[in-house]
């Protein structure tokens, strides 16, 4: 696991609480999610589902009154505490679990400090917050994927169409990436370049590592020489 300080910040009314422990589970990746926050006005009974879970995983509530009616204190508060948390060093990794567009700026800014960027929210988000993002991972796909039973397959029925634009990205960086004589490349090279030109995450589309999900996709051929490191080529 990565050695790394992450924060969770928590839109509350623009996230599914169900969503909390496959969320945590992926910003593993980054290092230890020690801080958590949720923000909203905890009087809404719609965040009532919200309560169980913040006590379960540690969540710090943090309470935004609607003192303006059509303004949102809740984002303006998460994005301060997250500016505060990066001006103090003590951010190593981000996670935003929301579908509001409104944390665009928020994610940019972040990641021009080198630091990475997790979102978390619905299909539906807005191309903007998501392409912001280091990685966008849809928390839908997440929780069907938990569901599942350990060790088991993953179902064909949560995986999704691969788009001709994903298909794409990934041929474009086979191409960026150094080919051997015969046209392959390292499958861990391809997915740096795609993840470095996109904030696609393979969960979105049903599977838990590149390697699943290229192997499934006719374009590409794949091998892995005496059982080392695989490697990946475009042939249509």
């Amino acid at each position: 696991m990565v050695d790394g300080n992450v924060a969770l910040l928590i839109d509350a009314d623009n996230a599914r609480p169900a969503g909390l422990d496959p969320v945590l589970t992926a910003l593993a990746e980054l290092g230890t999610v020690n801080i958590r926050r949720a923000y909203g006005n905890w009087r809404k009974p719609a965040l009532k589902g919200w309560v169980d879970q913040l006590h379960r995983f540690g969540i710090e509530p943090q309470q935004q009154f609607d003192l303006t009616k059509g303004k949102n204190a809740t984002d303006m508060k998460l994005t301060i505490d997250a500016m505060d948390l990066l001006y103090r060093g003590r951010l190593d990794g981000l996670g935003i679990m929301s579908s509001d567009s409104d944390f665009m700026p928020l994610a940019m800014r972040v990641r021009q400090d080198g630091i990475p960027v997790y979102g978390f929210g619905s299909a539906k988000t807005p191309e903007g917050f998501q392409g912001a993002c280091t990685r966008f991972i849809d928390v839908d796909v997440l929780i069907d994927a938990e569901r599942q039973p350990a060790g088991a397959a993953v179902k064909a029925s949560l995986k999704k169409d691969i788009d001709p634009a994903l298909v794409e990205l990934l041929g474009n960086a086979w191409k960026a990436a150094k080919r051997d004589e015969q046209g392959f490349a390292p499958l861990s090279e391809v997915g740096q370049i795609a993840g470095n030109r996109s904030s696609f995450d393979v969960r979105n589309y049903g599977y838990a590592r590149l390697s699943d999900m290229i192997a499934d996709i006719p374009n590409f051929v794949t091998e892995r020489p005496g059982g080392g490191p695989m490697r990946v080529k475009r042939v249509r």
